[in-house]
C-alpha cells in the first residue's frame, strides 16, 4: 500500500508585517523557498505557524494568497482543526475548495478530561458536515499543548469508520514509542514525526516522514535524510549531525521566536522577528546569545 501523505513537510513559521497580520508576500517566498530545498509540501498554519493567534478570515486569506502565487494546492496541508466544531467545517471547506485535499486537524482542544466518545463524535461530525469525497486527514496529536491525546482506541475507531478520510498522524509528542507502535498497529498509515531528529530512526521503523519546526532552517538536510535513510554513509550522518544541532540551537529560548530569530538572519529581513501576542519575541540579549551559536550551513 502506497502511504500517503508521506515525505518532509516544513511546519511553516508564518511571517507578520509592522500592524502584525500574516505578511502575505514574504509567507509565499518562504513557501518557495522551502520547496526549492526539497521539501514535499507546507504544513501551514499549526502550532509553529502561530495559527490559533489568528481569525478565520486571516488563515483563510494566507491559504488564498498561496495558491493564487502558484504553489499547487496539492503541496499544502493546512491545520483547520480549532475548539469550535462549526469552524472547524467552514476552515475545511474552504481548504479544500481551493484544491486542497489533505488538513492537519486538531483535537477540540479547550475542554479538559474529555472522553473517548467525545473525541470521536467530534472527529466524526466533522467529517460528516464536511462531506467530501476528496477530504483527507492527518490527526494532530501534540498533548503538552492541546491537553488532549488521540488515544489509539479512538484512531483505530475513526479508520474503521473512515478508512479513505483518515490517512495519518502527526505526532508531536516526542513519544518514539507510540510513532511506532502506531505503525504496527495501523498498516498503511502514515506517521509522521513531529521532531526533526525523530526523521531518520522513524523512517528505519516504517514511518512516512516528518513535519517539523526546524525544517524552516534545515529543510535541505531532512530532504537528504528521507531520501537517503538506508544509505547509512557519512554523508548521511553529517545531515542528521546538522540536524540535531539545528534543533538543539532553536530549543535555546522559546522555539517559534528562536526560530524566527534565525530565519531573520538567514534571510536578512528583520521582519520575521515579529510574533503576534501572547507570543513574544526574544530579549534583544537572548537573541545575541541565540545568534552567537553558530551554525555551518553545509550543503548536502
Amino acid at each position: 500500500m502506497d502511504i500517503k501523505p508521506k515525505g518532509v513537510f516544513c511546519a511553516a513559521l508564518t511571517p507578520l508585517d509592522a500592524d502584525l497580520a500574516p505578511d502575505h508576500a514574504v509567507f509565499v517566498k518562504h513557501c518557495r523557498h522551502l520547496l526549492s530545498e526539497g521539501c514535499d509540501g507546507i504544513a501551514l498554519l499549526g502550532t509553529t505557524g502561530e495559527a490559533n493567534s489568528f481569525s478565520a478570515s486571516e488563515r483563510k486569506a494566507l491559504i488564498e494568497s498561496v495558491v493564487r502565487a502558484g504553489i499547487a494546492p496539492s503541496k499544502l496541508l493546512p491545520g483547520t482543526g480549532v475548539p469550535a466544531l462549526t469552524e472547524t467545517v467552514e476552515l475545511t471547506r474552504h481548504a479544500l475548495s481551493l484544491g486542497v485535499t489533505t488538513v492537519v486537524m486538531l483535537p477540540p482542544f479547550y475542554y479538559k478530561d474529555i472522553t473517548e466518545e467525545g473525541l470521536y463524535a467530534s472527529y466524526s461530525e466533522v467529517i460528516q458536515r464536511v462531506a467530501d469525497p476528496n477530504l483527507k486527514v492527518v490527526l494532530y496529536h501534540i498533548p503538552q499543548m492541546s491537553h488532549q491525546p488521540i488515544p489509539h482506541a479512538v484512531i483505530a475507531r475513526l479508520r474503521a469508520a473512515y478508512p479513505d478520510v483518515i490517512v495519518g498522524i502527526k505526532d508531536s509528542s516526542g513519544d518514539f514509542a507510540n510513532m511506532t507502535a502506531m505503525i504496527e498497529k495501523f498498516p498503511g498509515f502514515s506517521v509522521l514525526a513531529g521532531a526533526d531528529p525523530l526523521l531518520l530512526p522513524l523512517l528505519k521503523k516504517g514511518g512516512a516522514g516528518c513535519i517539523t519546526a526546524t525544517s524552516n532552517l534545515v529543510a535541505r538536510e531532512l530532504a537528504y535524510v528521507f531520501r537517503h535513510y538506508n544509505d547509512g554513509d557519512a554523508a548521511l550522518e553529517a545531515a542528521q549531525n546538522r540536524i540535531i544541532k539545528a534543533r538543539e540551537r532553536a530549543s535555546m529560548f522559546p522555539q517559534i521566536a528562536s526560530l524566527k530569530t534565525l530565519l531573520a538572519q538567514e534571510t536578512g529581513h528583520a521582519g520575521w522577528r515579529r510574533l503576534r501576542p501572547p507570543l513574544l519575541p526574544l530579549s534583544q540579549e537572548n537573541a545575541d546569545k541565540l545568534l552567537a551559536t553558530g551554525l555551518v550551513k553545509e550543503q548536502v
